[in-house]
């Protein structure tokens, strides 16, 4: 099952975050204290950073040692794929550097 969820994840973040919100709903909460909406604007902008986040977090303590680590990989995956994108999007629209 952690293999189909790690595959899921590269395929689409948003949806295991989705998913993995629906199946632990607590988890979530002991994550994001403040409500609803940091976890609504993580999905939407770094839902790498999102998921790892929740991953890895240790209720009542939070981040400690490595796993900061590992949401710093998770960022710059996010800033990297943003990118990626954007940059296929100008090569695909014909705009020319300027």
């Amino acid at each position: 099952m952690g293999c189909l969820l790690v595959l899921l994840a590269a395929i689409s973040p948003r949806f295991v975050i989705i998913l993995y919100w629906l199946a632990r709903p607590a988890q979530f909460d002991l994550a994001f204290a403040g409500g609803p909406i940091v976890p609504l604007l993580g999905i939407a902008f770094v839902p790498f950073t999102t998921l790892i986040y929740v991953l890895v977090q240790t209720p009542g303590v939070g981040l400690v040692g490595s796993d900061w680590i590992w949401v710093g990989l998770a960022l710059v995956g996010d800033i990297a794929h943003t990118a990626s994108a954007a940059a296929r999007s100008q090569y695909a629209s014909g705009a020319r550097p300027a």
